[in-house]
């Protein structure tokens, strides 16, 4: 009988103990609590808790976690009531603060974010709200991740997802837009039609250089022209000037080769004073040694005769 006793003792012992271990997964942590007290944090690994003192308080996930809290009312500095929603992505890096450092720890951050919210937008102007999204993050991430820090929390970014103006507010921020848009687009025009005369006028000064540049090649061309045929002009009369001053030469050279006497000579001067008269005189100039030439011709006459 004692044996059936221990048998069922050790089955029962056993049994305790594989009903006691424990394996706790990658990435999740578990509390421990002795008789109401906290003991130990597990961590990755198998483990046994003492049978009927020790209790899992709590499991706790180390992962990242992203909370996506709903819009919450802003009102800016002008008095601008708006709605913006945030989006905290928080970890737990300490599971024992996180389990015993605040009662809901989702519910106290969701509060905090929304009241730090209002407490930065109540510091800016609508328009300074709607292009201060990094300046809203950094601010929030900073309060939030040193409000958490006694909870075991690490916040690692925070994001505001949407902001949404009141309905007229975006109805003149539309108008704005086009008008804006509108501006920019005569803006274009203007521009355009700026470049356009621009271009026509700097191709109509480029015609009239061109133009000017081929008249002024036309005439230096034709002055060349002209230069050079005045040149052929004055080289011709040249030419002719010196062939009549060579024929001159050569006829005196022939008439001293001929030994022509002075009785020729003076003979020659009388035909041509016969050609100068031709008939048509009404007076004539006769040489002082016109009788002399009479005897030269009478001379000359002898001489053929002979």
């Amino acid at each position: 009988m004692s044996i059936y006793v221990l048998a069922a003792l050790v089955v029962v012992v056993m049994g305790l103990i594989i009903t006691n271990i424990r394996v706790v997964p990658q990435s999740h942590a578990v509390i421990i609590e002795r008789l109401g007290t906290y003991v130990a944090t597990w961590q990755t690994g198998l483990h046994v808790k003492v049978p009927f003192l020790d209790r899992i308080s709590n499991r706790v996930s180390l992962k990242e976690r992203v909370l996506d809290f709903p819009p919450q009312p802003v009102i800016t500095k002008d008095n601008v009531t708006m709605k913006i929603d945030t989006v905290v992505y928080m970890q737990i890096t300490d599971p024992k603060l996180y389990t015993y450092g605040v009662e809901n720890p989702l519910l106290a951050i969701e509060n905090l974010s929304a009241t730090t919210l209002r407490n930065i937008i109540g510091e800016l102007d609508l328009d300074a709200t709607l292009t201060s999204r990094d300046v809203i993050n950094t601010k929030m991430r900073s309060i939030l991740d040193e409000a958490t820090d006694p909870w075991g929390i690490k916040v690692n970014r925070v994001e505001v997802k949407n902001i949404m103006p009141p309905e007229a507010i975006r109805e003149a921020m539309e108008k704005q837009m086009r008008a804006e848009r509108e501006r920019r687009e005569k803006i274009l025009i203007a521009e355009g039609q700026k470049q356009s005369a621009i271009l026509v006028a700097e191709g109509k000064k480029q015609s009239a250089i061109l133009e000017a540049e081929a008249e002024k090649q036309s005439l230096i061309l034709k002055a060349e022209a002209e230069k050079e045929a005045a040149v052929r002009r004055a080289e011709g009369e040249a030419e002719a000037i010196r062939q009549v001053q060579q024929a001159t030469a050569d006829g005196l050279r022939m008439i001293k080769d001929a030994a022509v006497d002075d009785a020729v000579i003076k003979l020659r001067s009388l035909e041509t004073m016969e050609k100068a008269a031709d008939g048509k005189a009404t007076k004539l100039i006769v040489p002082a040694d016109f009788q002399n030439l009479a005897g030269v011709v009478t001379s000359i006459a002898e001489f053929v005769q002979k």
